[in-house]
């Protein structure tokens, strides 16, 4: 981990292949209204999970989120994350999906 001008900057190999084991990802897509950047973050705060990484995009009025998410810092397990995620989701009327990262290590050795 690095200082650079008050700006805490981790290494590119800081989340190695050891700490893989409490993240996740979190997709969401669906079409784009205020408020679902808001509603899904909301659940990750409720249960302290940290984002580890986030990207997201509208392409013409579909948006798409993907977060890297660490659960070693939350106080749920992926099970219900997931569950509540998904509810969420139903509820800002967006499509959510939350697997382990080793799912999506697996499909690329495929």
């Amino acid at each position: 981990m690095l200082l650079l001008n008050g700006i805490i900057a981790m290494p590119h190999n800081y989340f190695d292949e050891t700490s893989d084991e409490n993240l996740a990802v979190v997709t969401v897509i669906g079409a784009d209204k205020p408020g679902i950047v808001a509603g899904i973050t909301a659940v990750l705060a409720k249960h302290n999970v940290n984002i580890v990484d986030i990207a997201q995009t509208v392409v013409r009025g579909i948006f798409s989120m993907i977060m890297i998410v660490d659960l070693s810092t939350g106080n749920i397990d992926l099970p219900r994350l997931r569950e509540e995620l998904v509810s969420r989701g139903k509820e800002l009327g967006v499509e959510v999906s939350v697997n382990h990262i080793a799912v999506f290590k697996a499909m690329q050795r495929v």
